[in-house]
């Protein structure tokens, strides 16, 4: 039923020119929230160059194609950036359709734009396939609204990466300023120092947090706590990257309706 209703799509999906390169994004983990974009280019590709937040799953709807692992994690040995810009613009000089893919979107902390800056710059044709973000998919697969009216009117995305780094520093007081919600990428390292920013800056202790590690995935974990006592929580449970940092009262209401969420079946 599925293949069929797929196939009924398909004369619409985009053909993959050969020495073209096309950024995309496989979405949080989990192989069911791939597009329907994505999936034809997997089809199409004679090289897929793919992150450490890529399900090796996804790698089946392409056994065409050459894979290249160019992971990079935190605190384990990485690929440099520049490798993976000169792998990417050598496969495609060599005639090769290639599929680099990243975990979440391209373009949201996945330095698709750099890469696209590297390709540019060599004259390799290249395009943006969007993936569901991390941040997006995991509130709504833990039953977190990004925006509910009466509760908020705005969410910022941000990267814990920097915290501490001076000028690479954001501004965690304006942020907090805001009263908005917050989702922070790879701030669990770094959680303490962002944590007592955010309450420095203005935001209350009591502001409610999820911790969301490995949205999606089989290995996923929600622990919900307070700003004030996130990091020790998150210590005590033993999270792991890749996690998710949600701070903000759109955490709140997930309590209320929790026991009615739908659990996806396997």
């Amino acid at each position: 039923m599925l293949a069929a209703a797929v196939q009924r799509l398909a004369p619409s999906l985009p053909v993959f020119p050969a020495g073209h390169v096309w950024l995309a994004g496989a979405g949080p983990g989990d192989t069911r929230h791939l597009t329907l974009e994505v999936l034809g280019a997997l089809a199409q590709a004679d090289a897929v160059v793919y992150d450490a937040l890529v399900d090796p799953a996804v790698l089946r709807a392409a056994p065409q194609a050459a894979t290249h692992y160019v992971g990079k994690r935190a605190g384990e040995p990485s690929t440099p950036q520049a490798d993976i810009n000169a792998l990417i613009v050598r496969l495609a000089r060599g005639g090769a359709r290639v599929l680099r893919l990243k975990g979440g979107d391209p373009n949201v902390f996945g330095r698709g734009g750099e890469e696209a800056q590297a390709l540019a710059g060599a004259g390799i044709p290249f395009r943006f396939l969007p993936g569901l973000t991390a941040a997006f998919a995991a509130l709504a697969t833990t039953g977190i609204p990004a925006t509910l009216r009466g509760t908020s009117k705005a969410i910022t995305l941000a990267t814990g990466h920097g915290a501490g780094d001076g000028d690479d520093e954001l501004d965690w007081a304006r942020l907090a300023a805001t009263g908005q919600p917050i989702v922070v990428y790879m701030g669990l390292a770094r959680l303490a120092a962002i944590t007592a920013a955010l309450i420095a800056g203005g935001r209350a202790p009591q502001t409610p947090v999820a911790l969301i590690q490995s949205a999606t995935l089989p290995g996923e974990k929600v622990l919900i706590t307070d700003l004030a006592g996130a990091a020790e929580a998150a210590a005590a449970a033993r999270l792991r990257t890749p996690a998710l940092v949600v701070v903000g009262d759109i955490v709140r209401v997930r309590g209320a309706w929790q026991a009615r969420l739908s659990a996806v079946q396997p």
